[in-house]
């Protein structure tokens, strides 16, 4: 028994099948083209709508698929939509008509827990509830979070950015140093041969700041900044203020386990940062911390397992 899923958001078309015998999955990044920092959404949607057809293709299927799932929406929340996930809810719709089999409606943000949760190289409490920070491209939010039988998780926000999330500070910072969009890979390669100094952060509780950041990394790079300085630069004002609104929401709501997803964990240096300073923190696989249809799959497989089960 395994189930099918779709994934397609900003920057990343995905496909994966999980199933008993655990998952495979074949994913794109879309072409931003050199000094750009971003893609609108009707050139996302075409290039999503490219792409499925040879991922289907190549992906290696074995396991009897009985059912599937698709992201359809950033969060769980009304009035969350963008239209890059039209092109993944099109496939997952014409599939599930054409194998006559049940369509799972899952948010990319419940998939991102999912895919951490499943890839945990140990064991987090999920039933007593748990927080999650989600820290990519779009998001930054840090998240109290309950199991929820139809949706997969039930979350509330209860910390995390004020303005531009943790991904575009790496992001842009990165395309003002020439590196290519999304430049989170380039940027910590770079940032390894840089000097830490001592950083201030804009952190009031759980809620941080990281746009006055990016006007740091502006006058840094005008006063001929070396670009190794200002990649280590980011990433410390990146994980410091994500310590710190740790920290303040554990104080404020009591400590719990702390997962933490999105494509700004797969920074092995963020990842070390988080875990010299904060408890009970958990991460998933690096490979499934960026975009992925793994965790939309997983999330079908057990909505029709427990289906099956009664």
């Amino acid at each position: 028994m395994s189930v099918l899923g779709f994934d397609t958001s900003n920057y990343t078309t995905s496909v994966a099948v999980y199933g008993e015998n655990g998952y495979t999955q074949k994913r794109r990044l879309l072409y931003v083209e050199k000094g750009a920092r971003g893609l609108r959404q009707n050139d996302a949607l075409f290039l999503h709508t490219k792409n499925l057809p040879e991922l289907i293709h190549e992906l290696d299927i074995k396991d009897k698929i009985e059912a599937v799932a698709v992201s359809d929406k950033p969060r769980d929340e009304e009035g969350s939509y963008m239209p890059c996930f039209l092109a993944g809810v099109s496939a997952a719709e014409t599939a599930a008509k054409v194998l006559n089999m049940p369509l799972y409606r899952f948010s990319h943000q419940s998939g991102h827990i999912m895919a951490a949760i499943v890839s945990c190289s140990d064991n987090i409490n999920t039933k007593e509830g748990f927080y999650c920070y989600h820290l990519s491209g779009g998001t930054t939010e840090l998240l109290k979070v309950e199991e929820d039988k139809d949706r997969g998780f039930k979350v509330e926000i209860v910390g995390g950015t004020l303005d531009i999330s943790a991904g575009q500070l790496i992001d842009r910072s990165g395309v003002l140093m020439g590196l290519s969009f999304p430049c989170g890979s380039e940027l910590e390669k770079l940032a390894e041969n840089g000097v830490s100094k001592k950083t201030k952060v804009s952190v009031t509780g759980g809620k941080c700041n990281f746009s006055g950041a990016e006007n740091m990394v502006m006058k840094m790079l005008k006063e001929d900044a070396k670009y190794e300085d200002t990649a280590r630069f980011v990433l410390d004002y990146c994980s410091q203020s994500i310590t710190e609104t740790v920290n303040n929401v554990c104080d404020e709501y009591g400590q719990k386990d702390v997962l933490y997803v999105g494509g700004v964990m797969r920074n092995k240096y963020i990842r070390e940062k988080i875990q010299e300073n904060t408890k009970q923190a958990h991460f998933g696989d690096i490979e499934l911390s960026s975009d992925n249809a793994v965790g939309i799959a997983a999330l079908g497989y057990f909505r029709l397992k427990g289906n099956k089960d009664g």
